[in-house]
Order: C-alpha cells, then sequence, then structure tokens
C-alpha cells in the first residue's frame, strides 16, 4: 500500500485530496497504458484523460491561476501507475503553460481544446546548440508584411511529431541574449513545418527533431510582450520545474512498493529480505528521501499557490532533490530485485528506464545547482 499520509499535510485543501482519491480510482481501471504504439498510446491517453476530467487542470481558464499543488498530485499520481501517462499529461501543461499564463483570447481556444483532450500540444525551446542556455537561442523570427516568417531547428521536443500546436521560441532581436527573444503558437500543420528525426530514447516516448523554414505566421501568433520570449518560458518553467519533481516522487514511490513486496515474500538463508538490517536500512533511505522529496515539492507548489511571483529557488531545489533521490531509489530497489531487477518488462526495471531523462530535461540538475546557488548567494 503506497503511503497516503502526506496527503493530510497543511499544503492540502479538501479538493486537492477528492481530486487525488478519484484520479487514483481512474489509474486503478485505466493504466499501465498499452505502449506498443507509442505514438497511439498517448494520443489515447490524452483522450481519455480529457473525457475524464482530469486535463482540464493541465491549463487555467481565463481569469483563472493554475493550480500547482494539483498539477503536482496528478503528476505523482500518473507517474506511480505509468509514465507514459504522466508524460501525455505533463506535455498538455508544459505545451500551453505559455498561453494560460500570457495567451491571447484566441489563443486561449487552443487551450480549451487541449484541456478537452482534442489536441496535443508541445513547448519548443531546447536548440542543438542551446539546451540549457536558453538565451544561446539562434532561431530567427523576423517580420514580414505584418506578420512572422519563422527559420531554424529545434530537437528533443516532446510530442514532436504527434502534437496539434507547438508554442515555438525565438530570437526578434530587440537586444542580444535573453532579452531578444519572443514566443509564438505554431499549429503544426502550418506550411514549412517540417518533423525532420524522430528521436528513440530509452524510455519510449515521442520525441523530435523539427525544422521551420519560412514558416509564415500572422502578428496574432505572437504570445505576450515581443522580446519576452525568455521570461515568458522562465515563468512556465519556473510552475512547471515542481511537477517534474512530482513526477520523480512518484517514481519514487512505486520503487519503494515494489521493493517492500520484494524484501517481505523473498527469503535468503531461510529468513525474509525484510530481516536483514541492511536491507532495513535501504528501505529506511528510501522512505527517508521520498518524505523529504514531497515536502520540497508540495512547499514549492503551495508558495506559488499562494500567490508568490516567483519560486525559482523552491522549484529548482524540489526538482534536484527529487530526481536525484528518486535516481537513488529506484538504483536500491533494482539492487533489491536482484536479477528480476533488470528483467526486461518488470516494474522496477522501467523505471529505472523511465527516471535518467528527469535529472536532464526542464533543467539538468547541475543548472539546478547554479540556480540554487545564485539565489542564495544573490
Amino acid at each position: 500500500m503506497v503511503d497516503e499520509s502526506f496527503l493530510h499535510w497543511p499544503f492540502f485543501e479538501t479538493r486537492h485530496r477528492e481530486l487525488r482519491d478519484a484520479l487514483e480510482s481512474w489509474c486503478t481501471a485505466n493504466l499501465p497504458a498499452d505502449h506498443s504504439d507509442v505514438d497511439a498510446a498517448c494520443r489515447k491517453l490524452v483522450a481519455d484523460m480529457g473525457e475524464a476530467g482530469f486535463l482540464r487542470h493541465s491549463g487555467a481558464a481565463a481569469g483563472e491561476a493554475l493550480d500547482v499543488r494539483a498539477l503536482c498530485l496528478i503528476r505523482e499520481t500518473l507517474a506511480r501507475h505509468d509514465g507514459l501517462a504522466d508524460f501525455a499529461f505533463a506535455m498538455q501543461g508544459l505545451g500551453m503553460g505559455a498561453v494560460s499564463l500570457f495567451g491571447s483570447p484566441e489563443q486561449r481556444e487552443w487551450l480549451e481544446e487541449t484541456r478537452a483532450g482534442r489536441a496535443i500540444s508541445a513547448f519548443a525551446l531546447t536548440e542543438p546548440a542551446s539546451g540549457s542556455d536558453v538565451a544561446n537561442t539562434a532561431m530567427t523570427a523576423t517580420r514580414e508584411g505584418n506578420g512572422w516568417r519563422l527559420d531554424g531547428e529545434k530537437t528533443w521536443i516532446s510530442n514532436g511529431g504527434i502534437a496539434d500546436v507547438y508554442t515555438v521560441f525565438a530570437r526578434t532581436g530587440e537586444a542580444p541574449g535573453p532579452k531578444g527573444l519572443s514566443a509564438f503558437l505554431v499549429p503544426a500543420d502550418t506550411p514549412g513545418l517540417t518533423v525532420t528525426e524522430r528521436l528513440e530514447v530509452i524510455a519510449p516516448h515521442p520525441l523530435a527533431r523539427l525544422s521551420f523554414d519560412g514558416v509564415k505566421l500572422p502578428a496574432e501568433a505572437q504570445i505576450g510582450e515581443r522580446g519576452r520570449g525568455f521570461a515568458i518560458a522562465m515563468s512556465v518553467l519556473d510552475v512547471f520545474r515542481s511537477t517534474v519533481g512530482a513526477a520523480a516522487l512518484g517514481f519514487a514511490r512505486r520503487a519503494l512498493d515494489e521493493s517492500v513486496k520484494r524484501v517481505t515474500t523473498r527469503e535468503v538463508g531461510g529468513a525474509k529480505l525484510a530481516e536483514l538490517q541492511m536491507v532495513q536500512g535501504h528501505i529506511a533511505d528510501m522512505a527517508l528521501g521520498i518524505d523529504a522529496s514531497a515536502l520540497l515539492i508540495y512547499r514549492a507548489a503551495w508558495t506559488k499557490d499562494m500567490g508568490a511571483a516567483r519560486v525559482s529557488r523552491e522549484a529548482a531545489m524540489a526538482k534536484l532533490h527529487a530526481t536525484e533521490t528518486a535516481q537513488k531509489i529506484i538504483d536500491a530497489a533494482v539492487q533489491l530485485h536482484g536479477g528480476d531487477g533488470v528483467k526486461s518488462g518488470e516494474v522496477v526495471e522501467s523505471l529505472y528506464r523511465e527516471i535518467r531523462a528527469l535529472r536532464i530535461y526542464e533543467g539538468a540538475s547541475d543548472v539546478q545547482k547554479i540556480i540554487i546557488a545564485r539565489q542564495t548567494l544573490g
């Protein structure tokens, strides 16, 4: 049984506990998904979660604020059941994050489609030479008549190839570095936008490299103010970094559950593994790491929900600790499972593949340390 005592921490309100209970029931009935065709699985997961009403939490309706605690609870719960379900939900939120926070009424029509599960979104920020260094973005957006022309390349784009709409960041040239970027909403069927490569990774997810060759957009495609693209991207990441930690927390909780089942049923030398002090030490370390991660994650989420303009330090701490700790917990779970731990198809084997990317995307662990240090020294 997964530990649910954290739901009664003062970070949460009754509505959060009710949401989590409803999602837990849905997950038990519908997950894990069939991963044999990842693209089809993601499309179905988005449609099903939209129909069930859970995707409405992935973006904020006009006049409302994103509920970051709800986002974190949903990602933690989904990840504990199925990493691909977490991915499908998370990308709906991240892909439309800029529209949730800064979008026009016309752009928000796309948001309503993604919240209903009728459209799939993607967040196109990373480039071959500018992963963590967003200020080094090279893709250009130049004025052409009353609109824009986009030229360049994006890579490692989640939902690339299956998305219906992309939030794209490009250099509009108001100033060098971070002050010269703007954000744009680009429908996937826009001429000049092509998927040039589908990227295969150790935990299969839809990822792609995209090419923008003379992509023409109307002026209304610009999200927020011109030259504010870097600030928009950072505001989105400020919200969603905590949720990456929540997904890692879900993976870690599942690893602990699987480990407890293993050590309480497996015998070595006539005794249960759970009776060995060394094994008890591993279980204690897992439980400690999980609670510490949860406290950091829900502190960051609560702080944002209480109206803080930015939670860069808190979100960076939450993501860094939760993802690094989950990697250690899952590694220990694999060790406790022995040979079964590396057997294809085993739960802990899939967790081992799922967790690794979380230490890289939305700001690698070393980048989070830089953010924490600058905030502490600043």
